[in-house]
C-alpha cells in the first residue's frame, strides 16, 4: 500500500495525549436525549466543556473527563446531579461498559 500525503501528518504519542477517566452514569427516564444530558453536564461549573459524551443508551451513559478535572468532579456526580447519579470510573472505557451492561455497536467499514 502506497502512502499519499494524509500520512505525513504527525500523531501525538499517548503520553501526549493527557490522562483521562471514563465515568458510568444512571440517568433517570426524564432525559430522553443527548442533548438534554449534556446539557445538564455542562452546568456543573469544574465539567465545564472539559467532558465528552460517548454512550447514552437505557438509562445508561458514559462521559470521558480529564483526569485533573476527575478529582473535584467526583463528589458531584456521586452525590447527584438532576437524576444523574456517577456509578462507576475507571482509566478504561472497556471496563466501565463491562460493570455497566453496555454493549458496542461496532460500524462496519
Amino acid at each position: 500500500v502506497r502512502c499519499t500525503q494524509a500520512c505525513t501528518v504527525a500523531t501525538l504519542r499517548k503520553s501526549a495525549r493527557g490522562k483521562r477517566r471514563w465515568v458510568g452514569l444512571d440517568i433517570v427516564d426524564s432525559i430522553q436525549s443527548r442533548e438534554e444530558l449534556e446539557a445538564i453536564l455542562s452546568q456543573i461549573t469544574c465539567l465545564g466543556d472539559n467532558f465528552r459524551l460517548y454512550d447514552f443508551n437505557q438509562g445508561k451513559a458514559i462521559i470521558r473527563i480529564p483526569l485533573d478535572v476527575y478529582n473535584s468532579a467526583r463528589p458531584i456526580l456521586q452525590e447527584g446531579i438532576q437524576g444523574i447519579v456517577s456509578v462507576t470510573s475507571s482509566g478504561k472505557i472497556k471496563l466501565v461498559r463491562v460493570r455497566m451492561g453496555l454493549e458496542v455497536k461496532r460500524r462496519k467499514r
